[in-house]
């Protein structure tokens, strides 16, 4: 049972706009180890893409693809391929750290609907972007997803430490916040770098708007800016 404390706390970062609606309605609480679901699917899919390379091709997102061929399922399946071991493990790692407490907190299904939904909201905004831009980069990972739930978390835990390369202790606000200048200010320099900046903006953007929407929490009055 929560405490009085931290249940008031929730309630003033709450708007006060009504929240009995469709959008706002809450899942019942359960716990199902969500995560470590999705670390295991996001493993999986590394060792078949590792076994039938083919197999990245019609997983991760393609734009020429998805534009002449319709494989608009890439939209979702993108963020469960990964290049590499190192590509895989650096993503899932971060993942785990702040998913294993984050979900006990929210529950199972809406981790894995916020998870899910701002990583496939990513994609589609990354591809449309990338029909803008002229860029037909193939798009694979789950960083995208890793921000949201960064930025997820520090709206829960705003007072956690984590420690910036292993050495300098950062509360995660900051975190974020380092994060989203350092991909905003890459992106004027980022073709060709083999990383996707758009993406890892719009897994904070749509993390943010539905925080706001479904949530009704303030990510800055939780981070006490305001």
């Amino acid at each position: 049972m929560r405490n009085e404390r931290l249940f008031k706390e929730e309630r003033r970062l709450y708007s006060p706009i009504v929240r009995n609606s469709l959008l706002n309605r809450q899942f019942k609480y359960s716990y199902n180890y969500g995560a470590v679901a999705l670390c295991v699917i996001n493993v999986a899919v590394y060792l078949l893409t590792t076994i039938y390379p083919a197999l990245t091709f019609r997983l991760a997102m393609v734009p020429f693809t998805v534009r002449y061929g319709h494989t608009y399922w890439q939209f979702f399946t993108y963020m469960f391929v990964h290049g590499s071991f190192s590509h895989l493990f650096s993503n899932l790692f971060g993942i785990l750290i702040f998913s294993m407490i984050l979900e006990r907190r929210i529950g199972s299904k809406e981790y894995l609907l916020y998870y899910l939904l701002c990583g496939t909201l990513a994609g589609c905004a990354t591809y449309i972007t990338d029909l803008i831009t002229g860029n037909g980069a193939i798009l694979l990972g789950a960083s995208g997803c890793l921000y949201a739930i960064l930025l997820l978390f520090s709206v829960f835990f705003p007072d956690a430490r984590v420690l910036l390369f292993f050495m300098v202790p950062m509360r995660v606000p900051l975190l974020v916040l380092l994060y989203f200048l350092i991909e905003f200010f890459s992106l004027s320099r980022s073709f060709g770098d083999g990383i996707a900046h758009y993406t890892h903006l719009y897994g904070l953007l749509f993390g943010y708007i539905y925080i706001k929407l479904r949530m009704r929490i303030s990510p800055l009055r939780a981070w006490h800016i305001l």
